[in-house]
């Protein structure tokens, strides 16, 4: 059965962090929507996720950092001139597309050379990252195919009693999922328009296609 506890309750979160050792699946709030959460250094926990959302297998899981410093845990080469648009916009609901490093499973990449990744700007989120002590794989809290609850209670109820806990914080702030770029290719490219205007990354990337 599916626990719902509030979001910023000293139990909650070391339950949560339990959970996330135990290679177990948490939902958790973001600054976008609600999210499914599991270690990503952890092929089960990774699949767990898949298993839950019914996700497709050739559907990579985005990663989430604490800070700019930990992109070297997940990838091994950022290009110079994505320095500043990171530093502009992170912590935020922009996710980029890096080379990554080998260390990180498959079962996150789907076999891909690369990783999405970032820094959302919520505390719970970067609450439990900096805690748990690892990137999180990180994906939206619903059904694949259907649309992404807005409260936790819908979370629960949408992914069953498998999911066996909810960080609940409210409504979600947003219905709109992350920006997505890829900055592993020349020209860069928005792979999934989102909260962040292709204006406002322009200013940073001319070239972005």
């Amino acid at each position: 059965m599916t626990q719902i506890l509030p979001a910023h309750s000293p139990q909650a979160l070391k339950l949560a962090r339990r959970l996330l050792r135990d290679g177990e699946v948490v939902a958790l709030p973001t600054d976008t929507v609600y999210g499914l959460g599991a270690n990503a250094f952890e092929r089960f926990a990774v699949r767990q996720i898949f298993q839950l959302k019914q996700r497709p297998p050739d559907k990579a899981i985005p990663v989430f950092i604490y800070q700019i410093d930990d992109l070297n845990l997940v990838a091994r080469h950022v290009p110079n001139r994505a320095w500043p648009l990171l530093q502009k916009f992170w912590p935020g609901p922009l996710t980029v597309v890096l080379p990554k490093v080998a260390a990180l499973p498959d079962d996150v990449t789907v076999g891909q050379d690369t990783v999405a990744v970032r820094i959302p700007d919520h505390p719970v989120s970067l609450e439990l990252v900096i805690k748990f002590g690892r990137p999180l794989a990180v994906t939206s809290a619903n059904l694949s195919g259907q649309p992404t609850p807005s409260t936790a209670q819908g979370v629960a109820e949408q992914l069953g009693p498998a999911l066996p806990l909810v960080l609940d914080d409210g409504p979600s702030p947003s219905s709109l999922p992350s920006t997505i770029i890829d900055l592993s290719i020349d020209p860069p490219r928005v792979l999934r328009p989102g909260p962040i205007s292709i204006e406002a990354l322009k200013s940073f990337l001319p070239d972005l296609q």
